[in-house]
């Protein structure tokens, strides 16, 4: 098994979670270096990890490509993606895990929204204003892809072997709409998704690559990504027939 961990400028709480992961885990971990200007690649690699670097940003969904395309050619059959900032608790991936065998899930999502979600034993709070733009877009997600899932842009996420054999080749790369466009492609692949409601805390420390306002910019962006694909694909499949 495999952890991915993508980080930019995390060195202040990367090491803290690969250490977690450790302990909570039997697993690899690869910290994908996404073009950090910090000591993130030296702290990943001090805490034993391996360190994949890219030269420049590419993004979130970048650096979960290249992680997801190692995973393939080195013959991962399970992967898990949390998070560098500390948010997501390693201690909850076994339960992500486990949903990949008993629900026979290709691909299971944990959510920060749905029944049973700690958030106040957690410590984790979501802004009024972003967590109505989440719920629209779960919505919309939800209906096209005939999957109830509460938290689409979820970074905490478990992948089976026929997930990762879909998603490593065609990973999408744009700023949280990476999470969402999975989604659709597990969806049009017939994948099987769960959610499951995990814990989340506060980050370890470090400073947000995103401020709300752009969070919410590309929120705006990600609804009208998966709009474009309700109408995109129909049209795909008139022009097959």
């Amino acid at each position: 098994m495999l952890v991915i961990i993508p980080a930019l400028n995390e060195a202040e709480t990367v090491g803290r979670v690969i250490a977690d992961v450790i302990a909570a885990l039997r697993a690899d971990v690869v910290v994908v270096d996404d073009g950090s200007t910090d000591a993130t690649a030296r702290v990943a690699r001090a805490a034993g990890a391996q360190v994949l670097s890219h030269p420049f940003n590419l993004g979130v969904g970048g650096a979960i490509r290249t992680g997801m395309r190692y995973a393939s050619r080195q013959g991962y059959s399970r992967v898990v993606q949390i998070d560098a900032d500390g948010q997501h608790l390693p201690s909850e991936a076994a339960r992500l895990l486990a949903q990949l065998d008993d629900q026979q899930a290709d691909l299971v999502i944990g959510s920060r929204f749905a029944e049973g979600y700690a958030r106040t034993s957690a410590g984790y709070e979501v802004s009024t204003l972003r967590r109505l733009s989440m719920r629209l877009l779960s919505r919309l997600v939800s209906r096209r892809s005939e999957t109830h899932i509460s938290d689409t842009t979820s970074g905490f996420r478990a992948f089976g072997p026929a997930a990762i054999e879909v998603l490593a080749p065609i990973y999408p790369s744009a700023y949280l709409s990476d999470t969402v466009e999975t989604l659709l492609i597990a969806g049009d692949r017939g994948l099987r998704v769960v959610e499951i409601s995990v814990a989340m805390r506060e980050r370890l420390g470090g400073t947000p690559s995103s401020g709300h306002f752009r969070s919410l910019f590309h929120l705006t962006r990600v609804i009208l990504v998966v709009l474009l694909h309700r109408v995109r694909r129909p049209v795909m499949q008139r022009g097959v027939q």
